[in-house]
């Protein structure tokens, strides 16, 4: 599979529309480049000619969300050696429209003539045919009709359709406009089109929930950038159903998981949460309602069970990995949700409405979490299509022992383990709050025995000493690769104030800690490598996670050492925080070093700037 690689394209996005760029505006089919709804490319191309001039890309501002602005100089020798000319190219995307401004300045004394040449290409690429790095799908152009002052055509019988605003004609296989606007003498003139497209039958669409705010006051400050940018983002991810449209929940990442994950959304709106409870709220009613209900060895779904991610269609990964429409192939979610839940009702949040789906999680968590009785959750994919790894590192390769070879399945994770004490605990005070102290008290037993088990079975040592190992394998043995797992215990409750120590200290030390943040996998693994996707690589959301653990644990100096690396890793990124990058370490280089399939933006890392802020405020 040949990826695209993202890491120097431009992206703007306001859900579920998308565009993604070069970085001087154009946008070339190449690689990812081109307009999306939702996970569908509906333009490959979209390239700006200036006629008879040459045109010179100088700069690109990306302030996050749905708009960027391209800049250019354009050659004027009869008027001397300075740049006359300067041409400004703005890109801006609404829920189901993109329009595009281009506008000249002229520092002239006469009126100039410039010719503009607009030329776009009809596509219908899957996202799943262009990750893999696979030919597009052009539109014959022949079945394009006119309507008004534009251009309309549709596929998926007629349930996606797109309508092109401004002079364009159909010139081959592409669409093009030629207009010549006219400067005036130290003046500017300006050319606008639009293109809408609308998608009934996604699963999902834009929101009509209210944004979430931006700060109030504006500094230049590095922190204010990282988070104005970070909530512009997180604004433009914002996604929802169709007949629950104030129901908002946070796509995934941009472009490839441009829909609902209950891993990433609720992880992504339990780090907002003190900036916006309401996503929380209604994060958790979207996942409820499509809650597990019966058992599904094909979809992996189970009773109560919060669901993975949802496609339009079947998508396969490669040739063993085959995920239907609705997946519920992950071993957290269901814990995740209920500590959302919990976290929410702390708030001061009258989360009542979640009963039923709360009692139903906490049935899957006892009865179906544990499928060979050792009294830990572990997941393997009984399906053979399904995914290998469950956890939030599920590539292949992500379970590694300290020989750098990879463990076998059924795998017990140790972060499961701590995310489904939190939730049963958590769990257990709202239901005393509502009256139902034997269930409050039945799962305080439950979760008093698995932190008993955790203890006896996970920790182990090496010549750092000792910490929990990242997993049980198929034969109950500790994998005892070190890695950033164990730093998601930190605030669950199943760790003594000492063993929390024991685990600040190993992310800390220098083989885990890169200086721009915790990396997946210890520089002493022997299978260590900087630019593996989770054997060395450092997660924007990961180390947030971290710190937001280190928080609740009463480590202030700790959080705050990370969080300003965080943010020291944001510079190098413009203030729009990657998925991932390079592991290596800040004394050998800036910026990070980018991983160039890595998502950006992507709503966890994102939401990750809510965190560093309460870091550093602390």
């Amino acid at each position: 599979m040949n990826q695209p690689y993202l890491h120097a394209d431009v992206c703007v996005l306001n859900a579920p529309l998308q565009a993604w760029s070069q970085r001087d505006g154009q946008l070339t089919g190449q690689g990812a480049q081109g307009v999306y709804v939702g996970d569908e490319r509906v333009i490959s191309r979209l390239l700006l000619e200036v006629a008879e001039r040459t045109v010179a890309p100088t700069s690109t501002h990306v302030p996050g969300g749905p708009t960027a602005r391209f800049h250019a100089i354009v050659r004027t020798p009869e008027y001397g050696v300075d740049p006359a000319m300067w041409l400004q190219r703005t890109r801006e995307v609404s829920n189901d429209t993109l329009t595009e401004t281009i506008t000249v300045r002229s520092s002239a004394t006469v009126e100039t003539p410039l010719g503009l040449v607009i030329r776009l290409v009809p596509d219908t690429s899957t996202m799943e045919q262009i990750k893999q790095g696979l030919a597009g799908a052009p539109v014959d152009l022949s079945t394009l009709a006119r309507e008004g002052e534009g251009l309309v055509w549709s596929w998926r019988d007629d349930s996606t359709k797109a309508s092109l605003t401004g002079p364009f004609e159909v010139e081959g296989s592409e669409l093009v406009a030629r207009v010549t606007v006219l400067v005036p003498p130290r003046g500017e003139a300006s050319f606008s089109f639009t293109l809408s497209v609308t998608d009934t039958g996604a699963p999902f669409g834009a929101t009509t929930a209210a944004p979430l705010e931006l700060p109030e006051t504006r500094s230049e400050t590095a922190l204010d950038r990282l988070l104005t940018t970070s909530l512009r983002d997180l604004n433009g991810l914002r996604m929802a159903e169709p007949d629950r449209p104030d129901d908002a929940f946070f796509a995934a990442g941009s472009p490839w998981y441009f829909t609902l994950f209950g891993r990433d959304s609720l992880i992504s709106a339990r780090l907002v949460l003190d900036h916006d409870p309401s996503i929380a709220a209604s994060t958790l009613r979207v996942l409820s309602r499509r809650q597990g209900t019966a058992t599904n060895v094909d979809t992996a779904e189970q009773p109560g069970k919060i669901l993975h991610e949802v496609r339009r269609v079947t998508l396969n990964l490669d040739q063993t990995t085959s995920l239907p429409p609705e997946y519920f192939g992950t071993i957290d979610a269901t814990p995740l949700w209920i500590m959302l839940l919990v976290d929410l009702a702390a708030t001061g949040e009258d989360v009542r409405e979640f009963e039923p789906a709360l009692r139903a999680a906490l049935t899957w968590l006892r009865d179906h979490s544990d499928a060979d009785g050792d009294g830990f959750l572990e997941y393997r994919d009984e399906s053979g299509h399904g995914l290998a790894n469950q956890g939030w590192k599920d590539s292949g390769d992500s379970i590694r022992w300290a020989d750098g070879s990879e463990a076998t399945a059924p795998i017990a994770l140790c972060e499961v383990q701590g995310y489904a004490h939190a939730a049963a605990v958590g769990a257990a005070g709202l239901l005393e709050n509502w009256g139902d102290d034997d269930a409050a008290a039945e799962w305080r037993e439950w979760a008093e025995a698995l932190n008993r088990r955790f203890r006896e079975h996970f920790w182990v040592a090496d010549e750092l000493g000792a910490y929990p190992a990242l997993a049980l394998d198929a034969d109950k043995r500790p994998v005892d690769g070190v890695a950033s797992n164990m730093g998601h215990l930190l605030g669950t409750g199943i760790l003594t104030s000492d063993e929390a120590r024991t685990v600040v200290d190993r992310l800390l030390h220098e083989s885990m800690s890169s200086g721009y943040g915790i990396r997946t996998l210890s520089t002493t693994n022997a299978g260590y490598w900087p630019m593996g996707y989770h054997v060395g690589s450092v997660w924007t959301h990961d180390t947030a996670f971290i710190i937001d653990g280190m928080l609740r644990e009463g480590f202030t100096d700790e959080a705050e050492q990370v969080a300003a690396e965080l943010l020291r890793a944001a510079e190098g990124f413009e203030f729009r925080m990657p998925e991932l990058y390079g592991g290596q370490p800040s004394t050998e280089i800036f910026p990070p070093h980018p991983y160039p399939a890595s998502c950006r933006p992507q709503a966890w890392a994102a939401a990750s700037a809510i965190v560093v802020a309460r870091a550093l405020a602390d």
